[in-house]
């Protein structure tokens, strides 16, 4: 699949929506038990405008998309930032991800962020194994803090300082 990556456009706050309310509504891997509205996400970026938000688009289809974020308001913790993304769910295993998260990285850099945190379902194993195949490791979990779909679940965080 030939994917084009570029920053979020008025227009794609529905597809965004969608893909991200499939996993809502069917996975562990977005932590909402019920989903979210455009503003879910359109009123965090316009919070930060200064931390990109990235669509990949398969000609004109949004395929996927990422955001970077502030993990905390402090100026000395500004080194580092929060990552996420999610996929169409027919586009997985094509390399979308892999083409997101070095935008962000990329992205990130231009920024001085040198280190990329990210927070997990322990329940998404296919996010984890992503993750590790990126370079990222395993820096903190916070036990059995969520419950989706009547399952138990961890919140772990993994960590690639670039």
């Amino acid at each position: 699949m030939n994917v084009d990556v570029r920053p979020i456009a008025p227009d794609d706050w529905p597809a965004v929506t969608a893909i991200f309310n499939h996993y809502v509504r069917t996975s562990p891997a977005a932590y909402p038990d019920e989903p979210v509205g455009e503003a879910f996400f359109r009123d965090r970026h316009q919070a930060a405008p200064d931390y990109p938000f990235l669509v990949a688009l398969d000609g004109a289809r949004i395929v996927g998309f990422g955001s970077l974020r502030s993990i905390h308001p402090a100026a000395t913790l500004r080194r580092a930032a929060q990552l996420g993304y999610f996929l169409a769910p027919d586009c997985t295993g094509q390399g979308i991800g892999s083409a997101l998260l070095g935008a962000l990285i990329e992205a990130g850099r231009r920024m001085g962020v040198d280190a990329f945190l990210a927070h997990i379902s322990s329940l998404n194993d296919g996010s984890i194994r992503f993750h590790l195949r990126h370079g990222f490791t395993e820096c903190g979990r916070f036990r059995r803090v969520g419950l989706k779909h009547g399952r138990d679940f961890d919140m772990v965080w993994m960590q690639l300082t670039v």
